[in-house]
């Protein structure tokens, strides 16, 4: 059995995060496994069946509590978790994600080596795998092989099915963990629960396939690029066309994924791989919420087309790709930076830099590059967004969108309190749960989700819950850094100051 250590937290790291420890490691995890769930299937029929008002399926739980009563009816919250025809898209998907990863050619890429000594190896395939499958995907829907549009009429039982099949799924990697881990970066903290919310193991394999590879990156991401075409499909099937508003969300939901892909292997050396065990928190976001949130916008404009006209289309689209490509160009200036030995030119200039050291939990001392010039010289947590037009796209659009919102809420009082009261909710779940890229992530966020306009709020759910996870994000790392590297975590604060907004925070 692996070494019983509390792996949810660096130590020494408490003292500095947003929120204490006994939160986030106890009453948090117990209040969000059992809320999670009940939000996903929230969102799920707040945008299909009530019109995207949260406030409504709210005054429908209370005016109809027998709603809520699993499997009561087939309307009710929780939809069956065992629909044959939603468990033959789930088997179906997972089957050929698994096959492409273990198919499929790519370079070996080998992962930072962890404090155990454990180098971790991958291939690297992910653009390869991510053409295939949507390339399969609208080729099997062309020749009706299959019905794409059903991935929309049966996704709460997907949701469902996903959701039982990620809590089994949780529990056995919490046993693995303990009992027959597959490197000795494995461990329990002696708690139950926090065992089975952030998991007992950091690199858990099964029958030679890396289960946070495809939990994460195979699953979780791939399913972000197909169900928006799924989604579109349907729009087409109901109306005749996609609308601009459609096209504009998935095509940068697509650009990033693409991005996402092709930046894969440095994904393989971030804070979710490096640091977060298989767990609940990992696993199971990356199964079912990114299914069911960061697919919401493109899910709710399929009985809500708006259409923008082409120059809104195209300004919000290109502003778009703009922040995607700048989330891009900051991970690939670091990567390129620390692969070069810290020899590569940043902006043309050589990098200010920092040779740190730090010594491993078995008392080695090993060395570490900090970059301290280009993008990671504005702030030590921000992907920089040039200053003109992150205000210019930012005062325009927060104008516009409280503009409408006041407008709207005066004559038709949509927007009422209920709704502001889960966007709280919504907020202090996404503290723990899954998490992306910073500033320039959050734009490219607000792009894709803008093209619903503002007839409602839950469209934008993503962005509000993406920024308060990035800024507990940033904490977090900043804490494990510092607990890491000491006096030259110090030093290197000195010389960028900002945590993520330059000159403001």
């Amino acid at each position: 059995m692996g070494e019983k250590r509390d792996w949810a937290r660096s130590e020494g790291e408490s003292s500095r995060e947003l929120c204490p420890g006994w939160l986030r490691e106890v009453i948090g995890p117990i209040f969000l496994m059992i809320a999670t769930p009940m939000f996903m299937m929230v969102v799920y029929h707040a945008e299909r069946d009530f019109n995207g008002s949260l406030l409504d399926v709210f005054m429908h739980m209370v005016t109809n509590p027998s709603w809520m009563i699993p499997f009561s009816s087939a309307n009710s919250l929780w939809v069956s978790p065992v629909d044959a025809e939603a468990w033959k898209w789930i088997a179906g998907f997972m089957a050929f994600e698994l096959l492409l990863m273990r198919v499929v050619p790519g370079k070996e890429f080998k992962a930072t080596m962890t404090s155990k000594g454990h180098v971790p190896v991958y291939t690297a395939n992910g653009v390869q795998c991510l053409m295939i499958s949507l390339v399969t995907f609208i080729l099997l829907g062309y020749y009706q092989v299959v019905d794409p549009t059903r991935v929309y009429d049966k996704f709460g039982e997907i949701l469902a099915g996903m959701n039982l099949f990620a809590l089994v799924f949780c529990t056995f990697l919490t046993f693995k963990g303990r009992y027959f881990p597959s490197t000795t970066d494995s461990g329990s903290t002696g708690n139950a629960i926090i065992d089975f919310y952030w998991g007992t193991e950091l690199y858990p394999r099964i029958l030679g396939w890396d289960v946070k590879q495809f939990t994460n990156c195979r699953f979780g991401m791939m399913y972000w690029a197909i169900g928006p075409v799924a989604y579109a499909w349907k729009q087409y099937s109901d109306i005749g066309y996609v609308s601009d508003s459609m096209l504009v969300c998935i095509g940068l939901q697509l650009i990033y994924v693409t991005k996402f892909f092709w930046w894969e292997t440095g994904y393989f050396c971030s804070m979710d791989i490096q640091h977060d065990r298989a767990g609940y928190y990992i696993c199971w976001g990356c199964l079912c919420w990114v299914p069911s949130v960061y697919t919401s916008q493109s899910f709710y404009l399929v009985k809500h087309p708006v259409q923008l006209g082409n120059f809104l289309s195209a300004a919000i689209f290109l502003t778009g790709v703009l922040m995607i490509y700048i989330n891009y160009d900051s991970d690939r200036q670091r990567q390129e930076f620390r692969h070069t030995g810290g020899k590569a030119k940043i902006w043309g200039k050589p990098p200010v830099k920092i040779d740190a050291q730090y010594t491993t939990t078995n008392g080695k001392t090993r060395k570490s590059l900090l970059l301290a010039s280009g993008w990671w010289g504005l702030s030590r947590h921000f992907h920089y967004v040039p200053e003109i037009l992150a205000a210019f796209c930012w005062l325009y659009i927060i104008y516009i969108y409280i503009y409408n919102m006041c407008v709207y809420i005066y004559t038709s009082l949509s927007l009422r309190a209920g709704d502001i009261i889960y966007i709280y909710i919504y907020i202090y779940i996404y503290i723990y749960i899954r998490h992306f890229h910073y500033v320039p992530e959050i734009l490219a966020a607000f792009c894709w989700s803008l093209p619903a306009l503002f007839e409602n709020f839950l469209p934008y759910f993503y962005v509000v819950f993406l920024t308060i996870l990035l800024v507990d994000r940033a904490d977090r790392d900043d804490a494990r850094c510092a607990c890491k590297y000491n006096k030259y975590w110090d030093k290197y604060c000195k010389l960028v100051p900002s945590k993520i907004i330059p000159g403001i925070y």
